[in-house]
């Protein structure tokens, strides 16, 4: 476990430098504090992976777009679920659907995460010049988010904003996957609750982040199609389509229209003939 570590810090020490750089120009340069520099290097990590926002929206339209028809997949194929997965990747292929899209922006964000709680853990080790508390009643951002009450606080905040973070992203999923994203903020805060007050900082920021790009990409996502009505077994088969017996109807043949009816025949009237004397 431990080596595991050394080699996943090894990995990213330049990224790990690069992030304190940038704390260091928003601490000393702009004027923030270290918390505040926390939030805004949150925001810069938010704008530079705006494209992948962008991928994951359009592909969050075309799961919607697509979503009956991929019901109607599964339910087709319910009893195999091998042959379901088959034929939903098929089907990916053929629309050009990417399901993993909507994952980019969270992998993109996971060496950003580890890089900074490095830089947070080197912080309790040789705190930096300045003060480290957040509004007051963070004593500092460094220490453990359960060594104070104001720690327990922000986890009861980091769940509500992964909880409506995700109610977003999970917009297109499966009812019962959704239900089990929107339940797993709630385990994961005993173990969040070990990591530095600014990883949870930053994950709070970056929640707010996406609840405020999915509150916009709602109205930009179309609504997906109303279902086809269910037929009744009273409604006579369209053309083409197969009766209850399963033969297909004949199609409608279009009635033969009714005959012209001749007019009747003109009569002549005839002179009569004077009777010769």
């Amino acid at each position: 476990m431990i080596a595991a570590i050394l080699m996943i810090a090894g990995i990213l020490t330049p990224l790990e430098n690069i992030l304190r750089h940038v704390l260091d120009w928003l601490h000393t340069s702009v004027g923030l504090t270290w918390a505040w520099s926390i939030v805004a290097l949150t925001v810069l990590v938010r704008i530079l992976i705006v494209p992948l926002a962008v991928r994951q929206i359009h592909s969050m339209q075309n799961l919607q777009r697509h979503a009956p028809e991929m019901k109607e997949i599964q339910r087709k194929y319910k009893q195999d679920k091998k042959r379901q997965q088959e034929e939903l990747m098929k089907f990916y292929r053929e629309n050009n659907i990417n399901p993993a899209a909507s994952c980019l922006p969270l992998l993109a964000q996971l060496p950003v995460f580890f890089a900074l709680y490095f830089v947070l853990k080197d912080f309790s080790k040789h705190p930096p010049p300045g003060s480290l508390s957040w509004l007051h009643i963070v004593p500092s951002i460094a220490d453990k988010a359960n060594a104070h009450w104001s720690g327990y606080l922000l986890l009861a905040i980091y769940a509500g904003s992964q909880i409506a973070s995700t109610f977003f992203m999970s917009a297109t999923m499966d009812k019962a996957q959704r239900t089990l994203l929107l339940v797993m903020p709630l385990f994961f805060i005993f173990i969040i609750a070990r990591f530095p007050v600014g990883l949870v900082l930053y994950w709070v920021t970056t929640n707010l982040w996406t609840v405020g790009q999915g509150l916009i990409t709602r109205r930009l996502v179309p609504k997906a199609p109303p279902p086809p009505p269910k037929r009744s077994s009273r409604t006579p088969p369209k053309g083409g389509e197969a009766d209850g017996n399963g033969a297909k109807a004949a199609p409608e043949q279009p009635k033969p229209a009714p005959p012209a009816q001749k007019a009747p025949p003109k009569r002549v009237k005839r002179k009569k003939r004077k009777a010769r004397r």
